[in-house]
């Protein structure tokens, strides 16, 4: 299944007007959620900026400076993912551009998994959600307004119905909550 999992604040933006999000960086314990999605992951797809934010967790060593950042490290080397990006001709890590359309990608990132997979960045996922691609959407909602930046979705055509089927609440109140999206006759499944 496509997922996207994404920071956000209680107005709806995964960074504010100025493109920072220092306000979503997360603690120990929810860091260690983190990497226990990570390692259940069979693939990410990722737009060029995540990417880039996303990259010295595989070349930076300073990165590893204790057992539990080292550990997701690890696992976010082990990942393999796939960078959509207009401006990049390589990429390091255990990384490749994408070469086909976003459906091409998707359906041949999920086709080399039995696990699920993520796909981040705000444009990227915003696109693969308005073309009916994801079958799960993760926010981790922060106690915070930050009153206009990125939007963590884009405007849709038409509504799209949701299930709510996880929550949890962190000790800094951050409130976890996982939707699976909800197909009818006219939205085919992921």
């Amino acid at each position: 299944m496509l997922i996207v999992s994404m920071g956000v604040s209680v107005d709806g933006y995964i960074a504010d007007r100025n493109g920072h999000f220092a306000w979503s960086v997360p603690d120990d314990e929810q860091f260690r959620f983190h990497l226990e999605q990570v390692r259940g992951l069979g693939g990410c797809l990722l737009g060029r900026r995540l990417y880039e934010t996303m990259l010295p967790w595989e070349t930076d060593p300073s990165m590893r400076d204790d057992d539990l950042h080292a550990e997701f490290a690890d696992a976010w080397c082990a990942l393999p993912k796939v960078v959509f990006s207009r401006t990049l001709r390589r990429v390091d890590g255990n990384a490749r551009l994408a070469t086909g359309t976003l459906d091409d990608e998707v359906a041949a990132v999920l086709a080399a998994t039995d696990k699920d997979v993520e796909i981040g960045g705000a444009g990227l996922a915003g696109e693969a959600f308005a073309r009916g691609l994801v079958g799960e959407l993760s926010v981790f909602r922060y106690p915070i307004v930050v009153g206009g930046g990125t939007p963590l979705l884009p405007p849709v055509a038409d509504p799209v119905p949701l299930d709510l089927v996880e929550t949890r609440t962190f000790g800094t109140r951050v409130i976890y909550e996982r939707y699976r999206v909800l197909h009818d006759e006219r939205r085919p499944a992921p």
